[in-house]
């Protein structure tokens, strides 16, 4: 396939709307139900994900609940790696390791099974939305628990004005798009 990197994502930008005061009053929420929907889009996004990580060893790509879900399998069929789920609390049916982590107004919790990363397994972690990036961050920490090494993290989108990316410093990002405005 050719090196995506020498097409713009405009029509990519163009299939996520922003839907004003959801979920709360000033927030502009970023909605890819549009980019999911289509063919050519979904399938340009997941191509741009994988691109970057294409001639690097991937043993599994972990994906947060629930989008990362989405992107995350996809990526790692591209890349004939494993998929792993990180899910919130209670929601896998074996022994899990938590990482708590902190939200605006409190804390929140993902889980991942025990035995779901091998010690040294090259990890490639994959959700849609790089906001205040303690999710991605809990996530991280999950997985280097377990004993995999973070080969990098990939996003569809990216608010940069949040700088999500300062919690994740260790780690070499690949974002499709950035928003530099809230």
């Amino acid at each position: 396939m050719k090196d995506l990197q020498q097409f713009d994502t405009e029509g990519l930008e163009r299939l996520i709307r922003d839907v004003p005061d959801y979920p709360k009053p000033g927030i502009v929420f970023k909605d890819i139900t549009p980019l999911l929907r289509d063919p050519a889009g979904l399938s340009l996004a997941v191509e741009y994900l994988t691109q970057p990580f294409r001639h690097q060893r991937i043993d599994v790509v972990v994906g947060a609940e629930s989008r990362g879900f989405i992107f995350g399998t996809a990526v790692a069929r591209n890349l004939s790696a494993g998929f792993v789920p990180v899910r919130k609390p209670g929601k896998l049916p074996l022994e899990t390791h938590r990482e708590s982590y902190a939200l605006e107004y409190g804390t929140d919790a993902l889980e991942i099974h025990v035995d779901a990363i091998n010690k040294g397994d090259r990890v490639l972690m994959v959700d849609d939305l790089l906001a205040t990036g303690g999710t991605m961050a809990a996530c991280c920490r999950l997985v280097e628990t377990l004993g995999g090494h973070i080969v990098g993290a990939a996003f569809l989108l990216e608010l940069d004005f949040l700088n999500g990316r300062s919690k994740l410093q260790d780690y070499p990002i690949h974002s499709i798009m950035h928003v530099t405005g809230d």
